[in-house]
C-alpha cells in the first residue's frame, strides 16, 4: 500500500471528530458540486445530489429505461403532444404540493436564454407546457423529438419557492462549500420514508485518500474515479462489497477549433495519431477502461464498429505534419510554419490522477515529435471557467449520463450548442443531429448517429481516449444498496444500515 498522502491524513483528522459508529451514511465524491438547482447542473456531483433532492416527471432506472415518478403515467397521442398524469401525494420539502403548475414553470424557465441553463437545448423542441389541471401537463412540441422522455429525469422545482426545495427522498440541511453537504430524510416523500436519515457528502479531491478513507472505515460508499491500483486493491479486500460495470460515459480530448492553428482538420489528425490509446489504458488506467473508436457507445443501439477515428501512426502523423508544411528549419527541435512555432497546450484538471499523467504523456509524445507542447493543470472549478470561456487548446475531460445518442452530440457538437465550447461547426453534422432528433424510427437514427460520428472521426473537433469503466464500492455497514452505472446513488432512499456491534 502507498503512503498515506497529506490529504489523507487531513481527512482522517477532520472525520475522527465525529464517532466511527455513526448512524449515517458518508459518501466520498471527487468534487464539490457547482449548483444545486436541477436546471443549472454541470458536475457529476451536482447530477448525483440533485437526484437525491429532486424528482422528475419519470426517473431512469439502472439501465435508463424510463419509469414512472411525479409522472404516473403518460399519453403520447400524436408525433408532438405529450401528456403527463401526475401523482397527487407528491410534496416538496416546504409541505406545499407539486402541482403542474410547478413542471410549466421548471421547463419555462429552463428555456429561458436569461437564465444561462447549460442544458436547455435539451428542452428546446418544446413549443408550449400548459397545465391543464392541477395534475395534468400537455407538453406541446415544435417538431417530434425522439429523446424527450429521457430527458425528462430533470428536476421538478417549486414555482416561487427556494431552488434547493425538491421533492425527492432527502432535502438539503447543509451545504459547506468546498467541503462537505450534508442531506437529511424528507419524511414526507411519496416513495416512503428512507431508512437512511442522513447522508454526507464529503468532498475528497484526491483519488486515493478517497480510497484510503473509504479503508479506514470513515466513508461508506466510494465510486468512480478512482485510481487503477486503488481499484485492485479494493476489490480483493473482503470486507467491501465491490460493483463493476461499463459506464454510459467517454474519456476524450476537446480540440479548440476556433484557436489557429488548430482549425486545420488535418492538423487534428496528424495530433491524433500521436495518441498511443493502448499504452494510456493499459500502463496508466491499467485496463479500468475501454480504447474507443468513436463518440458513439458500444452499449448504443447506434454502435457501428466500422465507424473509427484515427488510430495510432506516429509514422504517419510526422509524415503529415510534414506535409503540411509543419517542419523543423531551424534545429531547435520544434516544428515550425511560416515563422510561427507549432505550440499547443494541453489541460485538464488536478483532481483526477489518471488525466494529468494521461496529458503529461501526451506533452512527451508531442515534443518527440517536434510539437512544444506545454500542460496547464488546475483545479476543478477554475478549469471548468476556462473551459467554458474557451480559453484552452487541448482538454481533456469526460462526459457521463449518456443515454442516448443525441446526448454526446447535439448540445456539444451543433453550431451554436451551449456545450460546444471549442465552436466546431459543420452544417452537415448540424443538418444530421437536427434529423436525429425528429427521426422516431430507432434504426433510421442509427444510420443517421453512424454518418454523424462518421463525420466527428474524420474532422475531430473531439478525440475519444476511452469508454470509461465505473468502479463502486461500499462498506459492510451498508445494505440492500443497488449500483447504478451512471452514478446516481439514488438507491440510497431504499437502502438500509447494519446494527452497530
Amino acid at each position: 500500500m502507498r503512503p498515506l498522502s497529506a490529504l489523507f491524513l487531513a481527512v482522517v483528522i477532520l472525520l475522527s471528530c465525529s464517532e466511527r459508529k455513526r448512524d449515517f451514511v458518508r459518501v466520498g465524491v471527487d468534487v464539490d458540486a457547482g449548483s444545486l438547482d436541477p436546471r443549472l447542473m454541470r458536475d457529476t456531483t451536482a447530477y448525483r445530489v440533485v437526484n437525491l433532492l429532486y424528482d422528475g416527471l419519470i426517473a431512469l432506472d439502472a439501465s435508463s429505461k424510463p419509469t414512472p415518478a411525479l409522472a404516473h403515467r403518460w399519453d403520447h397521442p400524436d408525433d408532438t403532444t405529450w401528456i403527463f398524469h401526475l401523482r397527487d401525494d407528491a410534496r416538496f420539502h416546504n409541505g406545499t404540493p407539486v402541482t403542474a403548475h410547478d413542471v410549466v414553470y421548471t421547463f419555462e424557465t429552463i428555456l429561458d436564454p436569461s437564465l444561462g441553463a447549460p442544458l436547455r437545448s435539451l428542452y428546446t423542441p418544446i413549443a408550449e407546457i400548459e397545465a391543464t389541471d392541477e395534475h395534468t401537463v400537455t407538453f406541446t412540441l415544435s417538431t417530434p423529438y425522439a429523446p424527450l422522455l429521457s430527458y425528462l429525469e430533470l428536476g421538478i422545482v417549486p414555482r416561487g419557492g427556494e431552488a434547493t426545495t425538491g421533492s425527492g427522498p432527502y432535502r438539503l440541511l447543509l451545504w459547506d462549500r468546498g467541503a462537505k453537504i450534508v442531506l437529511v430524510a424528507h419524511d414526507d416523500y411519496w416513495g416512503g420514508a428512507p431508512s437512511i436519515r442522513r447522508i454526507e457528502l464529503l468532498v475528497v479531491p484526491d483519488n486515493t485518500a478517497r480510497a484510503q478513507a473509504f479503508e479506514a472505515g470513515d466513508l461508506d460508499l466510494i465510486q468512480s474515479p478512482l485510481a487503477s491500483q486503488d481499484i485492485r486493491r479494493l476489490a480483493e479486500d473482503p470486507r467491501f462489497e465491490s460493483f463493476t460495470s461499463n459506464a454510459p460515459a467517454i474519456t476524450y480530448l476537446n480540440f479548440n477549433t476556433a484557436r489557429a492553428p488548430l482549425d486545420d482538420p488535418a492538423l487534428r489528425k496528424a495530433l491524433a495519431m500521436l495518441v498511443d490509446q493502448e499504452t494510456i489504458l493499459d500502463g496508466i488506467y491499467e485496463g479500468t477502461d475501454r480504447v474507443a473508436s468513436s463518440i458513439l457507445l458500444p452499449s448504443s443501439w447506434a454502435f457501428e464498429s466500422d465507424v473509427r477515428q484515427p488510430q495510432h501512426d506516429a509514422e504517419a502523423a510526422a509524415e503529415l505534419l510534414d506535409e503540411l508544411g509543419w517542419r523543423d528549419r531551424d534545429g531547435d527541435g520544434f516544428r515550425e510554419r511560416d515563422g510561427e512555432p507549432l505550440a499547443i497546450e494541453l489541460g485538464t484538471h488536478s483532481e483526477d490522477l489518471n488525466r494529468v499523467q494521461t496529458v503529461e504523456f501526451l506533452q512527451n509524445a508531442f515534443r518527440k515529435h517536434g510539437i512544444d507542447a506545454t500542460i496547464r493543470i488546475s483545479d476543478w472549478p477554475s478549469f471548468s471557467v476556462r473551459r467554458d470561456a474557451g480559453d484552452y487548446d487541448i482538454i481533456l475531460l469526460g462526459w457521463t449520463q449518456l443515454v442516448d445518442p443525441d446526448r454526446v452530440s447535439f448540445d456539444q457538437l451543433h453550431t451554436g450548442g451551449g456545450l460546444n465550447w471549442g465552436q466546431y461547426s459543420n452544417r452537415r453534422l448540424d443538418a444530421l443531429l437536427e434529423s436525429g432528433r425528429t427521426e422516431d424510427d430507432r434504426a433510421k437514427r442509427a444510420e443517421i448517429y453512424r454518418a454523424a460520428a462518421a463525420i466527428v472521426a474524420v474532422e475531430l473537433p473531439y478525440y475519444v481516449l476511452s469508454y470509461q469503466g465505473y468502479h463502486l464500492f461500499t462498506s459492510a455497514r451498508l445494505r440492500d444498496y443497488e449500483a447504478d452505472p451512471r452514478g446516481m446513488l439514488r438507491s440510497l432512499a431504499r437502502s438500509h444500515l447494519a446494527p452497530a456491534p
